[in-house]
């Protein structure tokens, strides 16, 4: 009779272990839920009007008097390309070279992989820094199609990276300015951060 409690017992444990694992350890690359969707897309959408707002107005803005100003364009926010990565940082500072879209070169470090889960895949991007500003240049299956055949960014603050772990909001990659007015040169993502899934979130392309 004992011997069949502790039984048991070991075999509860051991289903708990599965769970917490399962829904725990697991679920830190999963997509973190948002307190209200409809909140959280109003958010989006009245940054993206600010933005707007800046492009249209600003001297610092792309758009020129050469280059008139056309409407921007995203996917509709989605919090499900929200997602909490495991960052795997370098130990030792490590320069990259980056190429720019007019063949000039900028130095980067190299920071960390995040490391996520997103529509079933495992996807890994290399985080650079560059002075207190952690950025993630990529592409991805919507690359050249949808969104700007350039790639896209995100860009973070030190800060944003804690407990090596980084919250990416693919909602809000951004295309680079050459990618509305070609007098701009743009760091090229490095090749290793092609995204083998489509991310249909963020800002779109239109020809300028």
């Amino acid at each position: 009779m004992f011997r069949n409690r502790f039984l048991l017992v070991g075999l509860f444990l051991i289903v708990l272990t599965i769970i917490y694992f399962s829904f725990f350890e697991s679920g830190t690359t999963d997509t973190p839920a948002v307190a209200d969707p409809e909140t959280y897309r109003a958010e989006v959408a009245q940054k993206r009007k600010e933005k707007e707002e800046f492009f249209r107005t600003s001297s610092e803005s792309p758009f020129t008097d050469n280059v008139p100003f056309k409407p921007l364009i995203y996917f509709n926010p989605d919090p499900s390309y929200r997602v909490s990565a495991r960052l795997e940082l370098f130990a030792d500072k490590k320069k990259l070279v980056v190429p720019l879209t007019d063949g000039s070169e900028e130095v980067y470090e190299k920071y960390a992989h995040a490391v996520f889960t997103l529509q079933d895949e495992v996807c890994r991007l290399l985080v650079l820094k560059h002075a207190n500003t952690l950025s993630i240049l990529f592409k991805d299956k919507t690359s050249g199609k949808e969104t700007y055949g350039g790639g896209r960014y995100l860009d973070f603050t030190t800060d944003d990276a804690r407990e090596n772990r980084l919250l990416i909001d693919f909602n809000e990659a951004y295309n680079p300015y050459c990618a509305y007015n070609h007098e701009y040169a743009c760091p090229l993502p490095p090749a290793e951060n092609t995204l083998p899934i489509a991310v249909r979130a963020g800002e779109k392309y239109r020809e300028p």
